[in-house]
């Protein structure tokens, strides 16, 4: 069959990698470069799957900037375009997902569209009754940024927001298309997938902010971090999975599904969420009181991107704590590979790293890596166990 894909970030890109195995793919982006990447076989996301599955696997994937291109004769439209939280306006920006919606409509097409980005609790209901449509139903993704498609290859579960026989056959394309053995398939209403999604996503957070926060009390303490969090993961209730300290959670998913969670709430009695929220704000401020402790001249910032294997610098937490920093008005330089532009928001981009490394007095680094330790003298980071 014919499968569109709206969006071509990491998850649209990481399903439309997935499904071109079995089926016809159209990917729709907004963004030449991306269109033409795809075209020849190049990822334009850091996702190692993706780029063996490009160089290695007879893919039926194209990609297009015309959207009735994309759409026309495809059984199954997906949407994974971004959305965001606004904080000022205090509401979820899905402007780009109903943007989609709205083309599809307009084509008076039969197709059934999935929407893949997340989304406020309630929204395909709400498109449902604004559109008078119903050819629309909500499917949650659970991928990790820089292993999307593995993460789609072996699926933790697939969640699919309907009781219908096209959400089985949307979920059997899924199953088909991984190399998983018994795959988890739970159908619900859209309303439930949806709130799925951000409760997940929500309870990441919490285990950062916890983890996080157990560090500051070591930090200010005079304590070992690590010897304290091995004791605490020994329980087997509680893992040693997700639990290094981090300068604070970020990303594509994390910050705003917290937000928009805590936003679902209104008037429902609540403490937990808007804990999280703020812990993640009070993390930062306090990683930056303890660069500024140091008294340094000039601080660099080695990556800003949010995590091991990412190309993506999106919301990381870093940038927060660079703002807190500028308020002291120190010096500030950044070491960042991926940045093809001698500056950043204004503070100067370094591309070598000896020069970088000799400028600093203090490196700011939310994860140690192998080039850092011929200057570890020089590092502040909260990275106890060098992973993720």
């Amino acid at each position: 069959m014919k499968i569109a894909v709206a969006g071509t970030g990491y998850v649209g890109l990481s399903l439309a990698t997935l499904l071109s195995q079995k089926h016809e793919v159209v990917a729709l982006d907004v963004i030449e470069e991306k269109v033409e990447m795809i075209n020849q076989r190049k990822s334009p996301i850091e996702d190692k799957e993706i780029e063996t599955y490009f160089k290695t696997k007879d893919l039926n994937l194209t990609a297009t900037l015309d959207y009735q291109k994309a759409f026309l004769g495809a059984k199954f439209v997906i949407i994974s375009t971004p959305t965001n939280y606004d904080d000022e306006q205090n509401y979820f920006d899905t402007s780009s997902v109903e943007d989609i919606i709205k083309k599809v409509i307009s084509m008076g097409i039969d197709t059934t569209i999935v929407v893949k980005s997340t989304v406020p609790v309630g929204f395909i209901k709400n498109m449902k009754e604004k559109y008078s449509i119903d050819h629309i139903m909500f499917s949650p993704e659970f991928l990790r940024e820089g292993h999307a498609l593995y993460d789609n290859l072996y699926p933790s579960r697939i969640i699919v927001g309907e009781k219908s026989s096209r959400a089985k056959e949307f979920a059997d394309l899924l199953v088909e298309a991984s190399l998983k053995k018994d795959v988890v398939v739970k159908f619900m209403d859209s309303t439930e997938a949806e709130a799925v999604k951000l409760f997940a996503n929500t309870y990441l957070a919490l285990r950062v902010a916890y983890f996080n926060e157990l560090d500051t009390y070591a930090e200010l303490k005079g304590l070992n971090t690590k010897d304290i969090i091995d004791g605490v993961s020994l329980d087997t209730r509680i893992g040693g999975h997700y639990n290094n300290p981090s300068f604070g959670y970020g990303g594509y998913c994390l910050p705003k599904d917290t937000k928009q969670l805590l936003a679902n709430y209104g008037d429902i009695p609540e403490n937990l969420i808007r804990a999280i929220v703020q812990s993640n704000d009070t993390r930062k401020k306090h990683i930056a009181k303890m660069v500024l402790k140091k008294n340094p001249q000039t601080v660099g910032i080695y990556r800003l991107t949010m995590k091991s294997g990412s190309d993506n610098f999106r919301a990381s937490a870093i940038q927060d704590i660079i703002k807190e920093l500028q308020k002291s008005g120190i010096s500030i330089i950044i070491y960042e590979p991926t940045l093809q532009t001698n500056e950043f928001q204004g503070y100067p981009v370094i591309q070598d790293f000896s020069q970088f490394a000799s400028l600093a007095d203090v490196i700011l680094a939310n994860r140690m890596e192998e080039l850092l330790k011929q200057v570890e003298q020089k590092v502040y980071t909260r990275d106890v166990f060098y992973r993720d």
